[in-house]
């Protein structure tokens, strides 16, 4: 079952959360992780869906944030996180996600719905492929900005 987060879900949502995160070697903190959460809430900025296995168990996660893009004149969902528990992946958890994050950002006006994921994540890139998704031609960047915003 997949459905947008709710307040009651967060504590289930946070160590999915945190696995996220050490599968990337990062390490924001867990009360940061929460306002991340929290303030997707009321679904002005994105949303977060939470997968449930058929015990209530959460064992997944996505995050689709709204976005706007100038080469398709269009809005454009950015699916930012897509997580499966270890013991949950090839459940099919990951296709649904997949598959809920498109329906969202179609009912929210988007034309696209756009991810990325690391190079070397084979797994995830099957996946990706398997559910008709597109390489994009593009190559991203980051621009650390450090500290607190000017002004």
């Amino acid at each position: 079952m997949i459905a947008a987060t709710r307040e009651e879900d967060l504590d289930d949502l946070l160590p999915l959360l945190r696995a996220y995160c050490d599968f990337y070697d990062v390490a924001p903190p867990d009360a940061a992780l929460r306002a991340l959460s929290e303030a997707l809430l009321d679904g002005a900025d994105g949303v977060q869906l939470l997968a449930r296995d058929d015990g209530g168990r959460a064992v997944g996660f996505a995050t689709v944030y709204w976005t706007w893009q100038t080469l398709t004149a269009s809005r454009v969902g950015v699916m930012n996180d897509l997580f499966v528990a270890p013991a949950a992946r090839g459940s099919g958890a990951a296709e649904a996600l997949i598959a809920e994050c498109a329906d969202r950002a179609r009912d929210h006006g988007a034309t696209h719905l756009t991810w990325q994921t690391a190079l070397d994540n084979a797994r995830a890139q099957a996946l990706y492929d398997r559910v008709g998704a597109q390489r994009s031609r593009w190559l991203d960047y980051e621009l650390a900005l450090g500290g607190a915003p000017r002004g």
